[in-house]
Order: C-alpha cells, then structure tokens, then sequence
C-alpha cells in the first residue's frame, strides 16, 4: 500500500468512525507545557526582548530588571571580600616581619629567653589571625560569586521551547517578587481536555485511541487517551480526560475547540 492509498485508507476509517453511532465529546486544546515567568527580585524593568505571540527557544533572553536591591548586595559582597584580601596581606606581612625579627634576635649572641618567648606568642598569634583572615577571604568570595547567581535572575531567560502568549511588563515598569511577567506555552506538544460524565467512564480507558476533530481547520486525526483525572469538585460528577495527539504541522493552538468521539 503506498502513501497516497494509506492515507486514503486513513481517511475512510475516520470517517466511517465519526458517522457511526459514537459518542460525541467536546473539550478545548491545551498545551502540555505552560512556562509563568516572574522575578524574585523588585526592580525596573530594563528591557524586554520579546512581544506577544515571538516563539522562543530555551535560554533565549525575555526580559532584563534593574534592581536597587542587588545593587547594594553586590557592593556590599565586593567590598566584603577587598577588605578581606586586605587584612590577609596585612597579617601575611606582619607573620614575615616577625620571622625576620626572630631570624636577627638568633644572630644575637646572649639573648634572653623572654625576648625569645614573647617573638612566639606574638608569631602565634598572628599565625591565628591569618588562618581565621583566610576563611573570611572565602567566604566572602563565595558571596560573590552568589552575586553572579543572583544577576541570572535579574536577566529572565526561557526555560524551554514556546510562544509567548502573555506579557505584562514593558520597559520602566516596576516589577515585584513573584509577579507574573511572562507566559510561555508549548505549542508543539498539545492535549486535548475533555469532561466526562460518569456515564461514560465505563466506555474510556488510557491509552485507548478514539478519533479527533477540530472543527475551525477541518482537520481529523486519531488521538491516544493518555489521563484520566478525577475532578477537584466532586459536586459535578465529572471526570477529566486527556488526549494526546499530533498537529502534523497545522495551525492549532491551545484554546481552540475540538472534538473527541467515544465508541458508543
């Protein structure tokens, strides 16, 4: 059977399916990846590099904020971390002095013993003071370094593959923690979101494939059932379904109106 016959063959299955006495079912196509994207940070939005409707790849840069906030964490962690490299080079010349000094007082014939014991307090005690100074310089500098973590959040990127079909910022608006900013959808891998009554549950099963329509393309295809979840309100005794299937390329988007059909 070649391509032309396979598809004609398809076809009159479809439509022997969908004229026989089966089940008609309504439901709505949606995506099976929604992306909200906010901010964890308040700041004025610097630029934004996409509009309604852009398809965007993963990683692909979506907005960028100016935030007062980080701005002041970042001086703070960067001045942290200078006095910290400071008061390091400050101890380690300190440690070399004494060295030097006890180095000149062994030279000395007849010191005394209390000179001696007082240069190794002294060269103990900044010895402590350099070990600690060096942990601080650490830590600090992991501070830092936090700082170029945060700055990933002030420029909001794509976390996968999609359109935008949201956006409710533009440049100079003021954005705040966990503000909704941008939606992204996946528009490639959709489901179809059916509601079924408990009548009917009996007739459904997953990975049961039942035809599809969507109407406003005249476009027919099988789907898999591939969920079926209960309703949060058990007062409509109502059963949600879903159903996957493929777009081969047409213009269908989630919202659109389809059509499932169940044996009967």
């Amino acid at each position: 059977m070649n391509r032309y016959q396979k598809v004609l063959f398809v076809t009159f299955l479809l439509t022997s399916l969908l004229s026989a006495g089966n089940i008609v079912l309504t439901g709505t196509v949606i995506s099976d990846g929604q992306k909200m994207i906010g901010s964890r940070y308040m700041g004025y939005v610097k630029k934004v590099y996409v509009k309604l409707g852009d398809k965007v790849k993963r990683e692909d840069d979506l907005y960028e904020i100016e935030s007062a906030e980080f701005d002041i964490m970042k001086t703070q962690a960067n001045l942290m971390l200078e006095q910290a490299q400071l008061a390091l080079e400050y101890w380690k010349d300190r440690l070399h002095a004494i060295n030097k000094k006890k180095e000149r007082l062994k030279e000395k014939k007849g010191f005394g013993a209390f000179d001696w014991d007082d240069m190794e307090t002294q060269a103990e005690n900044i010895k402590a003071m350099l070990e600690s100074t060096k942990i601080m310089v650490k830590h600090a500098a992991e501070q830092v370094k936090q700082m170029a973590v945060v700055f990933n959040y002030l420029k909001l990127k794509a976390p996968s593959d999609g359109v935008v079909v949201q956006k409710n910022i533009k440049v100079g608006d003021m954005i705040m923690p966990g503000m909704l900013a941008i939606v992204i959808v996946d528009t490639e891998n959709l489901e179809i979101d059916v509601s079924l009554s408990e009548g009917i549950i009996g007739k459904v099963k997953e990975g049961m494939r039942i035809p599809v329509e969507i109407p406003s393309i005249h476009y027919k295809t099988t789907g898999t059932i591939h969920a079926i979840i209960p309703d949060a309100n058990p007062m409509t005794h109502k059963i949600k379904m879903r159903v996957k299937f493929d777009k081969a390329g047409h213009n269908i988007f989630p919202g659109m109106y389809a059509k499932v059909y169940i044996p009967d």
